[in-house]
C-alpha cells in the first residue's frame, strides 16, 4: 500500500495520537493510516518521533511524529504549533501512558504525582487544548486509553488505578457537555494485551493470566486500534461517554 489511494478515504481528517512509538500506540496510528487519515503521532525523545514519521511514510500515509513529553512540554504551546504546521486536530486518543508501581506504604509522592499528571492531567490539558476547534467545526472524536485496572484495582498500582478510574468519570462528564456539538467522547480500557509489559512476564505467570481470562489468550494491540478505529469513526456518532473493555471477557461488571 503505497498511496492514499489506495486506502479508505476520511478527508484527510487530522488524528493526534500520543505514545504513538510503540504497542498499542503504535498499533492506533497505523490503523488510522491505512483508514486515511492524517495522522500526527507523539513520543517522549526525537529519535522515536523520527521512527513515527518514518512509519507513516512507509505505508505511504500523511502526517508526522512529534514530540511531547508531558513532564517538559508546555500543551497548549504544542497544540497551537501543531495547529499551525497540520491544522486543527478533529480525532484525539490519548493514548500515552506510564506506570511507577509500588504498595502504597512504599509509594513515593514523585511515584503518585508522575502517574497522575502523565494519565489523567495530561489528559484534561489536552483535551482543553483541542476541544475549541473540535467546537467550532461541529465535529469530534476524543478516545481516551484506559485499562481494566481502573475497573478492578490492582495491588502495587494505586496510582495507575486512581488515573486510569479517573478517566472514566472525565470521559462521561466531557461527553454530556460536548455531546450537542456533535462531539464523541469514549473510553477504551485494555485488558492483558501482548505488548513490552507481557513479554517480560515469566511463563508461569503468563500461563496464569491467561487461564484467568475467559477467551484463554492475550489480546492484540490490533484489538484494541480497531476498537478506536470504530469509535472515531461515523459509524459510532451515537455512542458517547461509553468505557469500552478489549480484554477478553477478563472484567464483567
Amino acid at each position: 500500500m503505497n498511496s492514499l489511494n489506495s486506502k479508505e478515504t476520511n478527508d484527510l481528517k487530522i488524528a493526534l495520537v500520543t505514545g504513538a512509538s510503540r504497542g498499542i500506540g503504535a498499533s492506533i496510528l497505523k490503523n488510522l493510516i491505512l483508514k486515511g487519515y492524517y495522522v500526527c503521532g507523539t513520543a517522549t525523545s526525537e529519535s522515536s518521533a523520527e521512527s513515527i514519521s518514518s512509519t507513516i511514510r512507509s505505508y505511504g500515509g500523511s502526517g508526522c511524529g512529534l514530540v511531547l513529553d508531558f513532564g517538559k512540554n508546555d500543551i497548549n504551546e504544542f497544540v497551537k504549533n501543531l495547529i499551525d504546521l497540520h491544522g486543527p486536530p478533529s480525532i484525539l486518543i490519548n493514548n500515552a501512558a506510564v506506570t511507577n508501581d509500588n504498595l502504597l506504604l512504599r509509594m513515593t509522592d514523585h511515584e503518585w504525582d508522575n502517574v497522575i499528571n502523565v494519565n489523567l492531567s495530561s489528559a484534561f490539558r489536552l483535551s482543553k487544548a483541542i476541544l475549541r476547534p473540535m467546537i467550532r467545526s461541529r465535529w469530534g472524536r476524543i478516545v481516551f486509553i484506559s485499562s481494566i485496572v481502573g475497573l478492578s484495582g490492582n495491588a502495587g498500582q494505586a496510582n495507575y488505578a486512581a488515573a486510569k478510574a479517573g478517566l472514566g468519570g472525565f470521559c462521561r462528564s466531557l461527553a454530556k457537555e460536548v455531546a450537542g456539538r456533535e462531539i464523541t467522547v469514549n473510553c477504551i480500557a485494555p485488558g492483558y494485551i501482548d505488548t513490552d509489559m507481557t513479554h517480560s512476564l515469566k511463563e508461569i505467570v503468563k500461563n496464569n493470566v491467561k487461564a484467568s481470562i475467559p477467551v484463554s489468550r492475550f489480546g492484540k494491540p490490533e484489538d484494541v486500534a480497531n476498537a478506536v478505529s470504530f469509535l472515531v469513526s461515523n459509524d459510532a456518532s451515537y455512542i458517547t461517554g461509553v468505557t469500552l473493555n478489549v480484554d477478553g471477557g477478563l472484567f464483567m461488571s
